[in-house]
């Protein structure tokens, strides 16, 4: 690593008086290409972004999934800029805030109140919140990633396998009060059995779910959980945190016609600017006012308005539909690839959030290994694209070309015409998030 790698440098720094060394677990470097991923951008517009030794790159990664219209779009910034002038936090409350919750209301029919927040894991914990102060229970059953939270965690604590194909194997529960024991279970997606099987099952005050991620969920599966609900009276979560506004104009469950009690939006509702939005329907929103739920950033102006914005992008120029679109091309590009040297590959996921894996003992390797040729062509990529209506055609013939040559050195490599081991230069990539629902 060379002394004027700026990246670096900042990144060895950062690591010894931030927890982490990063705020976003999957923005840290080891994740994607140990010791040479750029970690740090100075700017960032349409697919591109600038590192802090000025290189130009494409994305197509593009973060996890919150700039669906683009880095820096012009009218959501220029929204955003206009109302910042007037100033952001004051000690009178944004009318945007009420002109947001109406407009999803209208985009929601089954909703009849909302309430904003900044982040996912914030979303989800007031969800629960809101579930627990209605039906008087503690106990909920998890589905999905739902953030870093004490109550999310708790599911660790009676052992921590419990979260093993959900996000970290072994994540560890340092923290996490003691006392929450027993009261988060985890089940499979499209597996209805697992649920029945959580002891106490009368107890539960929420279920808590991705409708999908990677696969596809059974509608029988969320038939049976929708019924299943009723019959309890237990409180119906999706958690759309991710999923939202992706591949309808709204939530993924209007694809299956199933109505949920509360849902969770945010990543790409405000395109880059923080806001977190829970819905809920009309008949619990005594309860939820009556919980103690507040915090003074909520207010901001910002969030509201680039939300505004960006609901009103997206219904004008569908662009649920083209990132849908631009996902299938990205499948077929891999499909293409992968026959063509014929590498065993699974392609999974959303269109809109493709992703895909060589099948192989050197999975992993390979993985790190496309990271590092993306990079050497100025291309910020690993197995998982979180689509934007800024790429371009011409952007993916661009990552095409690259990835045909990645694919017929594995393809070597496979054969035991190359080692991977000693093209590879980086110390393999540590695993993302494994997801539950996957």
């Amino acid at each position: 690593m060379s002394n004027k790698d700026k990246n670096q440098n900042l990144y060895k720094q950062a690591k010894k008086i931030i927890p982490g060394g990063v705020m976003l677990f999957s923005k840290r470097p080891e994740n994607h290409l140990p010791d040479k991923w750029p970690t740090y951008y100075k700017k960032a517009k349409g697919a591109y972004v600038w590192d802090l030794n000025n290189n130009k790159y494409l994305d197509m990664y593009f973060g996890v999934g919150q700039s669906l219209l683009g880095y820096a779009n012009s009218s959501i910034d220029t929204a955003v800029n206009k109302s910042n002038k007037l100033g952001n936090i004051t000690s009178l409350n944004s009318f945007y805030e009420v002109k947001l919750a109406k407009k999803l209301v209208q985009i929601h029919k089954w909703a009849g109140f909302v309430k904003f927040a900044k982040t996912g894991g914030e979303a989800s914990a007031i969800g629960t919140r809101i579930a627990r102060s209605i039906s008087g229970n503690e106990k909920v059953a998890i589905c999905g990633y739902h953030g870093w939270h004490d109550w999310y965690l708790a599911a660790n604590l009676k052992s921590k396998k419990n979260l093993n194909t959900h996000l970290l194997k072994g994540l560890e529960t340092i923290g996490v009060p003691k006392s929450l024991k027993n009261t988060i279970s985890s089940f499979r997606m499209n597996y209805f059995n697992d649920l029945k099987k959580i002891k106490k099952i009368k107890r539960l005050a929420a279920i808590i779910m991705e409708v999908q991620r990677e696969k596809e969920p059974n509608l029988k599966f969320l038939k049976e959980i929708r019924s299943f609900c009723n019959q309890k009276k237990i409180i119906l979560i999706f958690d759309e945190c991710t999923s939202g506004f992706r591949e309808t104009y709204g939530g993924i469950h209007k694809n299956y016609n199933i109505t949920p009690d509360i849902a969770l939006f945010g990543k790409c509702l405000g395109n880059g600017y923080p806001i977190t939005a829970i819905l809920g329907k009309k008949k619990y929103l005594n309860k939820a006012s009556k919980s103690f739920i507040s915090s003074t950033f909520w207010t901001e102006n910002s969030g509201f308005v680039a939300a505004l914005k960006t609901l009103e992008i997206m219904k004008k120029k569908k662009t649920y539909k083209k990132v849908k679109i631009i996902g299938k091309k990205i499948k077929s590009i891999w499909k293409k690839l992968a026959s063509k040297y014929t590498l065993p590959i699974e392609i999974y996921g959303l269109d809109s959030i493709p992703s895909f894996k060589i099948l192989s003992k050197d999975s992993a390797k390979y993985k790190t290994f496309i990271t590092q040729e993306m990079l050497k062509n100025r291309i910020l990529a690993t197995n998982t694209i979180y689509i934007s209506i800024a790429h371009k055609n011409e952007y993916l013939k661009e990552y095409t070309k690259i990835l045909d040559k990645i694919f017929l050195k594995i393809k070597y490599c496979e054969e035991n015409k190359l080692s991977i081991n000693k093209i590879l230069k980086s110390k393999v990539s540590t695993s993302d998030f494994n997801r539950l629902t996957g």
